[in-house]
């Protein structure tokens, strides 16, 4: 999902109430992206009259969709249909292009099977179960044991849970940490890689009024896109898939939000967010800003480098207003304060308690100290990136991955454990273009960017540049690659440590330089600040339990959440937003800026309006609770019925990603009648509709 603008909003001012409520449990209405395990139930049958059931729940779970390219997504028919946003579905769009068709300008529809285009390297994954393993991974910690050696013994005891998982089930294993370690679930999702695209419109539909709409409310946005998931080269029979509602969202309406919510900050320490604020915030800008320009230069040399650079400028403006505008609400009066208020409010509670002080006190001053040590590094560790737009990443993957796969599974680097090997070579391996006329532009600036910042005698500017400049660099690493074919990749993977020790491909030489540096950061990160602020997060999160019960969610992680709240509007710039926008509004708003680019229609568009209900509501709003991650998370009603689609959130969510604030925090979702309307008049895709419906 597309995060909020920054703009300083009054609702920062209620940071310390929300704070605290969220420590004690008593949260404000609609707040929390909820684990199945934990779901609010008794709130919402106060404050709703709705009690979900243990099956309700159960087929919810089992229809929807993680989208590996970084969203969420639903099962809309028995057919192996997917729902998603365009943007979430941008990256395959791009993809499956070539210079003579764009499918991200033009859209797509299949209007039979054969016509389906497959995606080069989409997964898709389905929550089948949850398993509490906290017991099994603190157990391979013993008492009184260095640090160091016990974040390696957690690590192997995680990558041992999630290979016998993997072989008793054959379903992904992914053991993931909630409430900052507090505890520790297993996650096992049935993995679909064989995925084809059915449907998209024109992004200017989807992305209707571009930058400056994006992050704003009223919007007028056809954000959808259909895939197909397949098993063994057949459509998918999904037993559990969501009914659609052809009435879609009505005012007031109880709602709720499936999807997986990428990251929040909500349970932070204050130095954590004081260090986001002062170190990571203002680095991460600069280096987008900067890489904005670079896609922006490459894209102005003409069609094809526009169409090529299109979802990277897409992307990283998207990014920019994201963390843009996280950034200004860290830094708007009282943030701090508020958060330090509140953070003192709890560890006086810890404090009062003998028990709880001897065994949870000392956390906080572990994870500052953990801080103070990174920030004499924090130019190494933000700036040392490999080379280019995915050559270089390519070739140090591997690179670890033939050396790592010599070792125990348990003693190997994160990322190239037994369990996430399957997903790790499908993407390594994918057939997706390489152009190296963008691999060029961006690794120039990158190595241009890591001179000015680390200077020419940083040993791992010396190993990328050997006495060039960053051009002449890159020159000479482009001439000398063959990694943009897949079989390339594929022959050195499979003839392992020799087969890479004695290539002469050029950015696999590089990597071979440039592993050994990687790893001395990696391992003095672990030594250093993980194997200290891992268990002392850990503690903090056992001692809200302590102190409070389990009755508050855990940060977003990118796993299934369900959100909940109204379908209503909110005062809005001294007037009010209203719950819905209509086609009418769409129409209007073209026309209101003469049909001037990001105001215009495409053709197809405007060619409809009189076949148009243009009564049928387009977009709308409501309170659930969201951050990036929960892009095209279906919206359902009571009956488990799809009623919208989301896209966004509102300007005044912004700070969504440090506290919730139900007075303005909106969620924005295409409306699901506005879905079969457009689909049926615009782009001629009865099929689909009557597939959708179930006619």
């Amino acid at each position: 999902m597309k995060k909020i603008k920054g703009r300083r909003l009054p609702g920062i001012f209620l940071f310390a109430a929300a704070a605290i409520m969220l420590l004690t449990g008593a949260l404000p209405a609609d707040e929390g992206m909820w684990t199945l395990d934990n779901m609010p139930l008794q709130q919402l049958k106060e404050k709703y009259g709705f009690e979900p059931t243990a099956a309700w729940l159960e087929h919810i779970r089992l229809a929807s969709v993680r989208v590996g390219d970084g969203g969420s997504g639903s099962f809309v028919s028995p057919n192996g249909l997917v729902l998603t946003n365009h943007h979430v579905a941008l990256g395959q769009l791009q993809k499956v292009s070539t210079p003579q068709k764009n499918y991200v300008n033009d859209g797509f529809y299949a209007a039979t099977a054969a016509e389906e285009l497959p995606c080069p390297d989409l997964e898709l994954n389905v929550l089948i179960s949850m398993e509490n393993v906290t017991a099994r991974v603190l157990a391979a910690v013993r008492k009184g044991m260095d640090p160091v050696k016990a974040l390696e013994a957690k690590k192997a005891a995680i990558a041992g849970i999630e290979r016998l998982s993997l072989k008793k089930t054959g379903l992904r294993s992914d053991v993931v940490s909630l409430y900052q370690g507090g505890e520790y679930w297993l996650y096992r999702y049935k993995k679909y890689t064989e995925v084809k695209l059915v449907f998209a419109p024109e992004q200017q539909a989807a992305f209707y009024g571009g930058d400056p709409d994006n992050f704003t409310y009223p919007r007028h946005d056809l954000d959808m896109a259909l895939f197909r998931a397949y098993e063994k080269g057949k459509p998918v029979k999904a037993a559990h898939y969501l009914k659609w509602s052809a009435a879609g969202a009505a005012e007031g309406e109880l709602v709720f939000i499936p999807g997986h919510p990428g990251s929040t900050n909500r349970l932070l320490t204050l130095a954590q967010l004081q260090f986001q604020r002062e170190y990571a915030y203002p680095t991460r800008l600069k280096s987008m800003k900067r890489m904005l320009a670079v896609a922006k230069k490459y894209a102005a040399k003409g069609p094809e480098e526009a169409r090529q650079a299109a979802g990277m400028i897409f992307g990283i403006e998207n990014g920019l207003k994201a963390s843009g505008g996280e950034y200004d609400g860290m830094k708007a009066p009282g943030f701090m304060e508020k958060k330090a208020a509140a953070e003192a409010e709890f560890r006086k509670m810890i404090d009062a308690n003998p028990q709880w002080q001897a065994e949870y006190a000392g956390a906080w001053e572990q994870i500052a100290g953990a801080i103070e040590k990174m920030k004499p590094r924090i130019k190494e560790l933000s700036y040392r990136r490999v080379p280019g737009l995915r050559l270089g990443g390519i070739a140090l993957q591997i690179v670890q991955l033939v050396a790592e796969l010599q070792k125990p599974d348990g003693k190997r680097l994160d990322g190239y454990h037994t369990a996430e090997l399957d997903s790790l070579r499908f993407r390594l391996f994918s057939p997706a273009p390489i152009y190296p006329g963008m691999e060029e532009a961006i690794a120039v600036d990158s190595l241009q960017l890591m001179l000015e910042e680390l200077g020419a005698d940083d040993p791992y500017v010396k190993a990328c540049l050997d006495g060039k400049t960053p051009e002449e660099a890159v020159k000479v690493l482009l001439a000398g690659t063959q990694l943009a074919d897949p079989a390339v990749r594929r022959q050195l993977v499979e003839g392992g440590e020799a087969a890479v020790a004695k290539s002469t491909d050029s950015f696999i030489v590089l990597a071979r330089k440039l592993d050994p540096l990687v790893r001395e950061m990696r391992k003095w990160q672990e030594d250093n600040i993980e194997s200290i602020t891992r268990p002392a997060g850990e503690k903090i999160g056992q001692a809200r339990f302590a102190a409070y019960g389990k009755n508050a969610y855990p940060d977003a992680t990118f796993t299934l959440r369900i959100s909940y709240g109204a379908v209503k509007g909110y005062p809005m710039n001294g007037t009010l937003a209203p719950y819905k926008t209509t086609f009418y509004g769409l129409y209007d708003r073209a026309a209101s800026f003469d049909n001037k680019s990001p105001f215009h229609l495409p053709q197809r568009v405007a060619d409809a309006r009189d076949k148009l209900d243009l009564a049928t509501p387009l977009n709308f709003v409501c309170t659930g609770d969201i951050i990036g991650g929960n892009s095209g998370s279906p919206v359902v009603n009571a009956a488990g019925e799809v009623v919208g689609l989301v896209f966004d959130g509102n300007v005044e969510s912004f700070v969504g990603r440090f506290f919730y604030d139900d007075t303005a925090n909106r969620t924005v979702s295409v409306h699901s009648a506005a879905m079969i309307e457009a689909m049926k008049k615009i782009y001629g895709a009865e099929k689909l509709v009557q597939e959708i419906l179930g006619q």
